[in-house]
């Protein structure tokens, strides 16, 4: 089993579309562990929408769109981290955090600090518009703190070629493309768009 997982760098920066466009590419199998609000399309029905691809039910489903650590706390549940280990799977594995990486899962544990327990390769999703160098930056130095391996940071929105390149530069990552803000969201036009991924660094990856 070779498992990939996707972290963002803030909330609602395109991670869930990202995820979705590597699960079709590779044909693997989709996870999000952890998923908070339940009364909208979640990440896994999105993902199974847009690519056909199997996915794995949640380990912990929490009704309130709000931090796990919240969300779980008023439903009288604790995030145990060994609830949260890696499932076996015949093919590669993505699997999607819950907002940036240093969202909590519970009191005093992130999901960085999860990152840390599995030591798979993680793909760093940001987006391109004003402040994603300092969001950026700090996630990379967050992950490398906790010893998690980063396999590269993909970015999402219009070309800022600038910011783009101080990220790579001043974090020593590479790049692994950009996905451009899609005004419809098919699975065809996913397929279209993410062919500017760097599918390559990441299939040696895994």
């Amino acid at each position: 089993m070779s498992a990939v997982i996707v972290t963002g760098t803030d909330t609602g920066i395109g991670k869930t579309v990202f995820s979705a466009g590597l699960v079709q590419a590779l044909g693997a199998t989709y996870w999000k562990p952890v998923q908070s609000g339940l009364e909208e399309e979640t990440d896994s029905d999105t993902v199974a929408r847009l690519t056909g691809c199997p996915c794995l039910p949640e380990a912990y489903r929490l009704s309130l769109p709000a931090s796990p650590h919240l969300s779980a706390a008023r439903e009288g549940v604790v995030i145990e981290p060994g609830a949260l280990d890696l499932p076996q799977t015949a093919g590669p594995l993505v699997v999607e955090g819950a907002g940036g990486a240093l969202v909590p899962l519970r009191e005093g544990f992130t999901f960085a600090d999860q990152m840390a327990r599995w030591q798979a390769p993680v793909i760093i999703v940001a987006r391109t518009g004003l402040g994603t160098i300092n969001h950026s930056l700090m996630t990379i130095e967050a992950l490398r703190q906790r010893g998690v391996p980063i396999l590269g940071i993909a970015f999402v929105g219009d070309e800022v070629a600038d910011s783009q390149g101080i990220i790579c530069r001043m974090g020593q990552l590479r790049s692994l493309g950009r996905l451009p803000r899609l005004a419809l969201l098919t699975c065809e036009a996913l397929a279209a768009a993410f062919r500017a991924i760097d599918l390559t660094a990441i299939r040696e990856a895994l």
